[in-house]
């Protein structure tokens, strides 16, 4: 059997379904409406149409409200967590942004470790002196007698 990815923000439910995936009775769905802690989508005919991102609110707020957390505090919480999910794709957004940049960036920085461990820059394109000598590594950590 073939599944179906649903879009998260598709308006799929009408008041009743949305209110019974919530476990809300639909008054409340009304009256969060009215408050603006969720804003489903409406129909020409102006018909309530939610979500399954407007369901999770929903649950969310329910269980908010649960744990005694006032209206005010629930639309903050709701606030702070949209302002979050905003960012975090911001942050993807310039990730990706960033990661084609390096990509296309020609003769970055290069850099070779001379005898010593020191940092030695080199030239793009340049190589450094073959040596065979074996280096041993060590890390410094609580057991070092140094």
């Amino acid at each position: 059997m073939a599944t179906m990815d649903v879009d998260q923000d598709t308006p799929l439910f009408a008041i009743a379904a949305a209110a019974e995936l919530a476990e809300l009775h639909p008054q409340t769905l009304r009256q969060y409406d009215r408050l603006g802690l969720v804003e489903p989508t409406r129909t020409a005919g102006k018909s309530r149409r939610y979500s399954l991102r407007d369901v999770a609110q929903l649950r969310e707020i329910a269980r908010l409200s649960a744990e005694g957390v006032s209206l005010e505090g629930i639309r903050r919480v709701l606030s702070l967590e949209n302002e979050v999910r905003a960012l975090q794709q911001r942050v993807r957004e310039l990730e990706s942004t960033l990661a084609d940049a390096l990509l296309q960036r020609r003769g970055g920085r290069v850099f070779a470790s001379g005898v010593t461990g020191e940092v030695v820059p080199m030239r793009a394109g340049t190589r450094t002196e073959r040596r065979d000598q074996v280096v041993v590594w060590r890390p410094w950590g609580p057991f070092d007698d140094r």
